[in-house]
């Protein structure tokens, strides 16, 4: 046919126009957006270098109470503080090469990683300040339940370095799979290695000190060929000493509650202050008595003046001593045996305890059981006496009806943990701030 121009045969290549992704951003907007996205990992970076450092020094400050304080007297006692340095060292390749990530949510899950990981270190690191402070036990290897939060500092610690060696290795194009796997073979690496390293140095130490005698304890003399007093013999209680006592209740095996109690005692002066948590109440309540000065704290109100009747009988360890521990009490007293506790050798004894003594002897447990009848309850209590021949440790629980407890209740118990340390020592009790 004429006059008409035929198209080009089906299946012939045709013209080709850009595709739409091509015209998606404007070479002005590219230019723009670069130096946004150089400006963000730039303060990323920052941000990942300061949270580190902050883990760095959790880590450096709990090594300089082990290499400073940790002095049990054993050949390797400064390798010991030193073998833990090395969490703080791998936090510090993470401040040098920090894990930066492309995407929000794996930078937001770095800032995560490393802000559990001070969770759980910041009060291990009390309880290892405590321990060394308070002349404890010379161990460093901690069991299960204690160990555990600085396991999972450490493994966070590693896994926050390795993601940042692995990205320094691969280099911030590399696949963010590549960058994982590498991150976690070398955060293994480094939290094995590390943590063996540790446990065999301290490990080491602490078998040459096996055979030897604790130069001192918290809770008393640690001469071993001295022999405590008997369970019924002449003791009693230190002129002034550190005082923690720790009660809590359970009704059908379900507990209702605790009271954690902190203070000092010279001679009958004493403050202490009381953490109460239970389905009663929540707070903290605290007594002082400083010569003929009285004071109380209750929940949700700051210390105030008080008269004794209001304060009560506040002497913790004196007023158990006195109540539950008088020589009538230990005259049948069950003898079990000498036993070390924290290097200072001492007597275990116990005896048979009702309900009424036992709330005598320690009356916060009211916290806990408000106005029930204990008339009917019994239990035990331990005690042990030291070879100075002082009290330094009461344990106990006695248990009975639950009815006036709670409703449709049948059986409730209460225990007590008190600890008298630093007995016959210099202690100030100073009056409660306004």
């Amino acid at each position: 046919m004429t006059g008409c121009s035929a198209g080009p045969p089906f299946g012939a290549m045709t013209h080709r126009y850009p595709s739409p992704r091509y015209f998606r951003r404007p070479p002005a907007t590219i230019d723009v957006e670069v130096p946004r996205r150089l400006a963000r990992v730039r303060v990323r970076t920052l941000e990942l270098r300061l949270i580190g450092l902050v883990l760095a020094g959790t880590w450096a400050v709990a090594a300089a109470y082990v290499l400073i304080g940790y002095r049990p007297g054993g050949p390797i006692d400064i390798a010991v503080g030193l073998a833990a340095l090395l969490p703080a060292a791998i936090a510090m390749v993470g401040v040098i090469w920090p894990p930066v990530a492309r995407g929000d949510r794996g930078f937001t899950a770095m800032i995560w990683l490393a802000a559990g990981c001070l969770l759980v270190l910041i009060p291990s690191t009390a309880d290892v300040s405590g321990q060394i402070g308070g002349r404890g036990v010379q161990t460093l290897l901690p069991s299960v339940e204690a160990g555990y939060p600085w396991v999972l500092g450490l493994i966070g610690t590693c896994l926050f370095a390795g993601f940042g060696i692995a990205r320094h290795s691969l280099g911030p194009s590399a696949m963010r799979r590549r960058r994982i796997v590498r991150g976690a073979v070398l955060a293994t690496a480094l939290a094995v290695g590390s943590g063996l390293v540790f446990a065999a140095v301290a490990m080491a130490n602490e078998l040459a000190l096996r055979d030897r005698v604790a130069s001192s304890s918290r809770f008393g003399p640690t001469d071993l060929d001295v022999d405590p007093p008997s369970c019924d013999g002449a003791m009693g209680t230190g002129a002034s000493a550190r005082l923690t006592v720790n009660l809590d209740a359970t009704v059908d095996g379900r507990s209702i509650g605790s009271v954690d109690i902190a203070g000092d005692r010279s001679a009958t002066d004493v403050r202490w202050l009381a953490y109460v948590a239970s389905t009663r109440e929540l707070g903290l309540r605290g007594a002082a008595t400083i010569g003929d000065d009285n004071w109380i704290r209750e929940p949700s109100v700051a210390w105030k003046r008080a008269t004794p009747s209001q304060v009560g009988d506040d002497a913790l360890d004196l007023t158990a001593f006195r109540i539950a521990l008088s020589p009538d009490s230990r005259a049948a007293a069950q003898t079990g045996g000498l036993s070390i506790i924290e290097g200072a050798r001492a007597r275990q004894c116990r005896i048979a305890i009702d309900g009424p003594t036992f709330l005598a002897a320690f009356p916060q447990a009211a916290w806990l059981v408000g106005a029930a009848d204990l008339a009917h309850w019994r239990g035990q209590l331990d005690y042990w006496v030291f070879v100075d021949g002082e009290i330094g440790r009461i344990q106990g629980s006695v248990n009975g009806d639950a009815a006036d407890i709670e409703t449709g209740a049948l059986q409730a118990t209460v225990r007590v943990d008190l600890a008298a340390t630093d007995r016959d020592t210099a202690i100030v009790i100073s009056p409660p701030g306004p």
